[in-house]
């Protein structure tokens, strides 16, 4: 079997899957639903509930904020308590809408039947309809981006689209969430590839799995055998390879160019396994996107597992759900050990991102001592762009915001390999972060400066 991979950079982490063989289970409801606004990139979504509200499942109660928005959906039945500000897993107060859990009442236009749906006995289903479908039930990204799906189903007009590239791949230690989907429901997953295909107007699709998950490929080999319109690409093991560009990279051999180039830019749309499944079920079952599969996991943790997870049911709910909290010092991370973040409550709510919650313990919770940079280059080998992260690192903390620039630091993709992989420990990836974020201000008011300058002169 020939295996295919990125070609820049990359490291090879422990997998730690704990879960991986560990059937999913539904998460138990919770008694009260915290629904932060911001679960997408772009603007918050509105309320379009009050206190005193009754809510189905499926009920609409904020709707999308702008272009670059997405609505959201009660995932409990009950009655609005209040629209208040909560800490969400950036640890930052955001505005959310809370429900107070009465049952589990559905929308009756929902079709929560098992029978597959297949895109061939649908053939009333244009592309402007599925993208309709997607936009509406509030569907994103939900490999943790959390980019609106309907915008990458409508690319600029300037580019054109081959084919699309399913996301298989959750290379990040520990979370098998996708993997588990994979398996439970590949003829979905399948048919929602097909409807992401029929919107884009292409006939070819790929889906990228690594080749630590043989099962998942094995699966995926029997159900898309004899299409010739669908290929299943085994990847090496080596993280960051569920990074958009890089999976264009392993799969189709193409590289996509430093922003604000895209992967259409190169022939490719890509979507996560999660994502196909959410648009299965917002275009074949009308049902709007409010649940999600979670990995609860850790070393220390009594009873990890797969969840089916009503969004807003909090951290603490589900790890006590797991045997609770290992004793001594722990760290609970929304996502994986190496793009996930620290959050500084468990009442942080599960959202259209949150693919695991991992919890470290001991040492793992603790970061190691700084040392001085030793000039060993490991940080550059490692990076999947290409970029010089001790040198990003450096220029951020001295805040040389013209050259930051200038280095490309607008391409560095969070991955963390860098500081994986740095011998001194040193906080490579913090100080980036801190300098891309300054630097992206710094463009964006640039832009926003040449626009106002434009309207003026046209005026």
């Amino acid at each position: 079997m020939k295996l295919h991979t990125f070609r820049i950079g990359g490291v090879h982490p422990d997998d730690h899957k704990l879960t991986a063989e560990i059937p999913t289970k539904k998460a138990e409801l919770p008694k009260k639903a915290i629904f932060p606004l911001s679960q997408h990139i772009g603007a918050p979504a509105k309320p379009v509930v009050k206190r005193g509200d009754k809510v189905k499942v499926g009920t609409l109660i904020a709707e999308a904020g702008g272009f670059v928005s997405a609505p959201i959906f009660s995932s409990v039945s009950g009655t609005v308590e209040k629209i208040d500000n909560v800490i969400d897993a950036t640890g930052y107060l955001k505005p959310a809408i809370i429900v107070n859990v009465d049952g589990d009442e559905w929308e009756e236009s929902i079709d929560r039947s098992d029978k597959l749906e297949t895109v061939e006995s649908h053939p009333e289903l244009t592309p402007e309809e599925i993208i309709s479908r997607v936009k509406n039930a509030g569907v994103t990204g939900m490999g943790g981006a959390g980019f609106p799906t309907f915008i990458k189903l409508t690319p600029p007009p300037t580019t054109k689209a081959e084919c699309v590239i399913i996301n298989g791949v959750e290379c990040e230690p520990y979370i098998t969430a996708d993997y588990r989907l994979m398996l439970e429901h590949t003829d979905e997953i399948i048919q929602g590839l097909y409807l992401l295909m029929k919107a884009v107007k292409v006939e070819k699709g790929y889906i990228g799995i690594e080749d630590n998950k043989p099962k998942a490929i094995e699966i995926f080999e029997q159900k898309t055998a004899g299409d010739p319109r669908i290929e299943i690409v085994p990847l090496k093991k080596k993280y960051p390879q569920g990074g958009e560009k890089q999976l264009v990279d392993a799969v189709i051999n193409r590289q996509v160019p430093a922003p604000p180039a895209i992967p259409v830019n190169v022939g490719a749309i890509v979507q996560n396994v999660g994502t196909a499944f959410a648009v299965y079920q917002a275009v074949m079952k009308n049902k709007p996107l409010f649940e999600r599969y979670t990995t609860v996991t850790g070393l220390q943790v009594k009873n990890p597992g797969n969840f089916l997870v009503r969004m807003g049911t909090t951290f603490g709910q589900l790890i006590d759900y797991c045997g609770g909290l290992p004793e001594g010092d722990n760290k609970v991370l929304a996502g994986g050990p190496m793009m996930g973040k620290s959050v500084a409550s468990l009442d942080v709510p599960v959202c259209k991102g949150t693919n695991s919650i991992t919890v470290l313990t001991g040492a793992d919770a603790h970061r190691k001592k700084v040392q001085n940079c030793i000039r060993c280059g490991k940080c550059v080998s490692a990076c999947p762009m290409g970029l010089e992260p001790y040198l990003l690192a450096t220029l951020s903390a001295a805040q040389e915001w013209e050259r930051l620039e200038s280095e490309d630091v607008t391409s560095c993709i969070s991955c963390g390999s860098c500081q994986f992989t740095c011998p001194a420990h040193r906080p490579l990836l913090d100080n980036i972060t801190f300098g891309k974020g300054h630097v992206m201000g710094i463009i964006k008011a640039r832009i926003a400066k040449a626009k106002a300058e434009a309207a003026k002169a046209k005026a």
